[in-house]
């Protein structure tokens, strides 16, 4: 009989084989749909996805951040990323979901998002030059056959720049 494995565990080795497999292959990033933009992730700063739970909301914080959920026993901040990002605040749905941060970043923090869209291999989108100023944690732009316009998150510059760490109002 095989030992049972925590969800956790499974979602982990999963990233590590489908990393594997990309850096052989292609490089496989993982898809978000942010508002109306989309997003790529690179799977190692990706600690997992997963339904939206209940968030407690923190008084006296900016409007994007939405408060704090318990992921297993742990506190995470979550943060609205297309309210951050000057859209509209993330509506509650069924396709929502919640982009933990890697725990190499040991930032107990994730972001909200409208979905998720899979994986997207980087060879079968275009590389393209930025429309003016780039914000830090753009790492790059992309485009798809049907010209829609996708960015790479750089995690290590979100987690760290002074605009998404400052969520007192």
């Amino acid at each position: 009989m095989a030992a049972k494995t925590s969800l956790r565990d499974y979602q982990r080795d999963l990233a590590a084989r489908l990393q594997s497999a990309g850096s052989e292959r292609a490089a496989t990033k993982l898809g978000l749909q942010v508002g109306d933009g989309r997003w790529l992730v690179e799977l190692r700063d990706a600690g997992e996805v997963i339904p939206v739970p209940p968030i407690a909301p923190v008084p006296l914080t900016r409007p994007w951040f939405r408060g704090v959920t318990n992921i297993r026993g742990n506190l995470c901040s979550v943060v609205d990323f297309a309210a951050f990002l000057g859209g509209d605040m993330t509506a509650a749905g069924e396709q929502c979901r919640l982009l933990l941060f890697g725990a190499r970043y040991r930032v107990g923090g994730a972001l909200l998002v409208d979905r998720a869209l899979g994986l997207h291999s980087v060879e079968s989108l275009k590389s393209r030059s930025a429309e003016g100023a780039r914000a830090p944690w753009v790492r790059s732009e992309y485009s798809d056959e049907r010209g829609d316009r996708w960015q790479e998150l750089d995690v290590p510059q979100l987690v760290r720049h002074p605009q998404f760490l400052a969520v007192g109002a």
